[in-house]
């Protein structure tokens, strides 16, 4: 596997390059999968909803040179103006011809544009404000907040070299790629967003918190330790890994007030996402993600208001899976999770196997040191071999 791009400030715009929004990113496989895994500079992992792990770019790009197998990302924070526009299995790497559609979308945006690593995508940065609602349909999708975007330095020829305002071109572009069609089958998050109207309308737009606060709440709350455990991407404790995306999409649909869009949005950006989320499950033509989000909405009698509640725990004991979520019936064995029985077994399991974890690795860490330790014994031998043998006689 060839090292990922690292791309020098010389074919980035001004206003990406002097933002202290970067990151790094390697590659690591998940469910057999490679995924690109954000990494905070000279740290662990990064996120895209801690600003404590963002850097400058000259510090990720040193980290990234120096590591050699780990690559440069640019987060998107509430607090810049920028929209990231990612377009996937656009271009052929070959020949570098695009796709009409993708080329409709670089053209209307007309701001910078590059390849992305993989070189079979592009990305368009543009600044202005994202429309509301979903952010995906297909193979477009746009981000301004708790994402980051990989970056290559493959400047698409012919588009501008800085970031300009396109707010109408944007909304544009949402409304004809990204916005729900009228028909019931266009997208595979639409029956989730349909059971999400009346629920989240308990919830008023002045109480909606945006990603990063939203993020910042549920972990800082009474259940805040099981929130960050599943963000971080744990299924300990879980039957399966499906159980875990339920128990998380439980959650988010709490502190999203029940918005399908919001919660596809933050699930996406969390630990638990693969490849499986996006994928058909269903006779209907919904999604694995999609209905997973609409039985958590549906699961879910009380939702965060504004009001100050943010120690909500469905359970009263720090437990983060909500007492009616309902079973994955027919997926992963169908097992259903929130009895209050099930949930003290569960919280005994992950500390069990979180000392199990913490014992495998003193055993990994004593058996590295003593292979260090022999190691230098024969060193320190061969040394003294060698010093001896200049005094034999026969030598």
């Amino acid at each position: 596997m060839t090292d990922p791009p690292v791309p020098t400030a010389d074919p980035l715009p001004e206003s990406m390059i002097d933002r202290d929004q970067w990151v790094c990113w390697r590659s690591e496989q998940r469910d057999g999968k490679a995924t690109k895994v954000p990494v905070e500079p000279g740290g662990g992992y990064a996120s895209a909803t801690d600003p404590d792990t963002l850097r400058s770019f000259s510090a990720a790009r040193t980290h990234a040179v120096d590591a050699g197998d780990t690559g440069l990302g640019l987060v998107f924070t509430d607090d810049d103006p920028l929209v990231g526009v990612d377009l996937d299995d656009c271009r052929d790497p070959d020949t570098g011809a695009r796709f009409e559609s993708a080329d409709d979308i670089v053209e209307r945006l007309d701001s910078f544009t590059e390849v992305s690593p993989s070189g079979i995508g592009l990305h368009v940065i543009v600044a202005g404000d994202l429309p509301a609602g979903r952010n995906r349909r297909g193979d477009v999708e746009l981000y301004d907040s708790a994402r980051f975007f990989t970056v290559a330095g493959h400047h698409v020829d012919g588009t501008p070299d800085h970031i300009p305002q396109r707010p109408e071109a944007l909304a544009a572009v949402h409304s004809e790629y990204v916005a729900p069609e009228t028909s019931a089958a266009s997208t595979s998050g639409s029956n989730a967003a349909s059971q999400s109207t009346s629920r989240s309308a308990k919830q008023g737009p002045e109480n909606r918190l945006s990603d990063g606060d939203l993020i910042d709440c549920a972990r800082n709350a009474a259940n805040g330790e099981k929130f960050r455990r599943l963000w971080r991407g744990s299924t300990v404790g879980y039957p399966s890994h499906s159980e875990a995306d339920m128990a998380l999409c439980s959650l988010l649909a709490f502190w999203t007030g029940g918005d399908a869009d919001q919660m596809d949005r933050l699930f996406r950006e969390s630990g638990l996402y693969r490849e499986k989320w996006d994928e058909v499950h269903f006779s209907d033509g919904a999604t694995y993600g999609g209905r997973t989000i609409e039985r958590a909405i549906a699961g879910t009698d009380e939702f965060y208001d504004g009001g100050g509640d943010d120690d909500w725990d469905p359970l009263g004991d720090g437990d983060s899976v909500n007492s009616r979520t309902p079973s994955m019936s027919g997926d992963d064995g169908g097992r259903s999770v929130g009895n209050s029985e099930g949930d003290a077994l569960t919280t005994l399991r992950e500390e069990l196997n979180e000392l199990e974890r913490e014992n495998e690795r003193l055993r990994e860490e004593l058996a590295a040191e003593r292979a260090q330790r022999a190691d230098l014994e024969r060193q320190l031998a061969d040394r003294e071999s060698a010093g001896l043998a200049r005094y034999l006689p026969w030598r």
